[in-house]
C-alpha cells in the first residue's frame, strides 16, 4: 500500500471538509445578518379564544372565530397612544414613564425605541396628511405640555402649546376629523406626579380643544368635565365621543353633537361606567361601536381579573362584548393591512386580536 497516496487522499479530505465548514459558517453568519422574525404570542391556544368574551349576541358578528388574543411586546412602563402607520407597517405606541415612543414592526416583529425624550408623549394620530400629532403630556427640559406635528423630514412643528396666555395642563388624547381640524383632551392626568412627567399647578380648567384647519387658531370647546381623556368620533363625524374619566361614582363616554361650523351641541350619557371600573381611550369602528380601554380605577374593591382589557359596546351605548387582558388596558387603535386588527396598549405591554370589524377612519 503507498501510504503516501493514502496521506494525500485524508490531506484532501480534510481540505474538502474545512471548505465545507467554512461555507457553511459564511451561510450561517450571513443568515444571522438578517432581520429576525419573531412570532405573536397568543395568550391562549383554544378556538374559540375564551377571552374574548360575549356580553351579547350581536358581538358573535365582530369575533372572528380563530383568532385568538395576541402578547407582541413588553417591557413599558405605562402603554398609552397606540397609532397605526400603514405605509410603513408599523404602529407606534407611548411609553410614558419612560419618557418614549415604542415601534412595534409588523414585518420582523421587532420593537424597538422610535423616539427619545418625547416629552412623555401620551395620545397620537395622523393627521390627513399622513404626519403624525402627538399629545406631550409634560416637558423634558422646557419644552412640553403641548401638541405637535412631525414632519415628512423629521422636525418637530408646534401647534399648540398654551390658551389665552397660560401653558396646557397635560394634554393627553388626540384625533384628526375629516376637514383637517384636530381635537384633544387637556386633564391633569400626568401633571400630578413625577412619575409620568413632572409634577406642576392646574393652569387650565379641564378642557377639549378645537385647532381650526384654516387659520390654525385654537379653541376650547369643553370646559366642565372632570377628568377628559379619550375621544373619538362617530364614522359620519357628527358625534363626539370623550370619556370624562374623573366623573363620580363612575366614568362617563358622552355623546355630543357637532355641528357644521366645529362647535358642540347637545350632549347625553352615552356609557356610564361600574364596578369601579375606569374607561380610558376609545375608538369607533365603521358600525359605530365603540372599543374602550378598560380597567380598575384604583377602588381596592375593583376586581381587575373581570375588568382589565376592553370593553365594546353597540351605538346604543350597550355592552355586547369584553376582551380580557392580563393588565389594565389604557388605549387602542385599528390597523393591520385591512384595518382590522384591533392594537391594544396595556399598562406594560402591546396586545392585538383580529376582529371581524375595520376602524371608523379605514372606512
Amino acid at each position: 500500500m503507498d501510504f503516501s497516496q493514502a496521506g494525500t487522499a485524508t490531506d484532501q479530505g480534510r481540505r474538502g471538509f474545512l471548505k465545507k465548514s467554512l461555507a457553511v459558517s459564511a451561510t450561517v453568519a450571513a443568515i444571522g445578518a438578517l432581520p429576525r422574525f419573531s412570532l405573536a404570542e397568543p395568550l391562549t391556544q383554544r378556538y374559540p379564544d375564551p377571552l374574548v368574551g360575549i356580553l351579547d349576541d350581536s358581538f358573535m358578528d365582530l369575533r372572528i372565530f380563530n383568532a385568538s388574543v395576541e402578547k407582541l411586546a413588553t417591557g413599558m412602563r405605562w402603554a398609552e397612544g397606540p397609532v397605526w402607520i400603514g405605509d410603513g407597517r408599523y404602529l407606534l405606541v407611548s411609553d410614558i414613564a419612560n419618557n418614549r415612543i415604542m415601534r412595534w414592526d409588523e414585518v420582523s416583529g421587532s420593537f424597538s425605541v422610535y423616539r427619545e425624550h418625547s416629552n412623555f408623549s401620551n395620545g397620537m394620530c395622523r393627521d390627513r396628511q399622513g404626519r403624525l400629532l402627538v399629545c406631550e403630556g409634560s416637558f423634558t427640559t422646557r419644552e412640553g405640555r403641548r401638541v405637535t406635528r412631525t414632519e415628512y423630514n423629521g422636525r418637530i412643528t408646534v401647534l399648540a402649546d398654551s390658551f389665552e396666555g397660560k401653558p396646557f395642563n397635560s394634554p393627553n388624547d388626540i384625533v384628526c376629523k375629516r376637514d383637517g381640524s384636530i381635537w384633544f383632551t387637556d386633564p391633569m392626568f400626568q401633571a400630578n406626579s413625577d412619575y409620568e412627567g413632572h409634577k406642576v399647578p392646574q393652569s387650565q380648567p379641564f378642557g377639549v380643544y378645537r385647532i381650526d384647519p384654516a387659520d390654525g387658531k385654537v379653541s376650547r370647546v369643553i370646559d366642565d368635565l372632570a377628568g377628559p381623556n379619550g375621544l373619538c368620533f362617530a364614522p359620519d363625524e357628527k358625534t363626539l365621543y370623550v370619556v370624562e374619566g374623573r366623573a363620580k361614582p363612575n366614568g362617563i363616554i358622552w355623546a355630543i353633537a357637532v355641528n357644521d361650523d366645529g362647535t358642540l351641541g347637545a350632549r347625553r350619557k352615552h356609557v356610564e361606567g361600574a364596578d369601579y371600573a375606569a374607561i380610558d381611550g376609545i375608538k369607533c369602528d365603521e358600525n359605530g361601536n365603540l372599543w374602550c380601554g378598560w380597567g380598575g380605577n384604583g377602588n381596592p374593591q375593583a376586581d381587575l381579573e373581570k375588568l382589565d382589557g376592553v370593553r365594546v359596546f353597540n351605538p346604543q351605548g350597550k355592552a355586547i362584548g369584553h376582551i380580557t387582558l392580563p393588565e389594565r388596558c389604557a388605549n387602542v387603535c385599528f390597523g393591520g393591512r385591512e384595518g382590522n386588527r384591533l392594537f391594544m396598549a396595556s399598562s406594560h405591554s402591546l396586545y392585538s386580536l383580529f376582529v371581524n370589524a375595520r376602524g371608523a377612519t379605514f372606512a
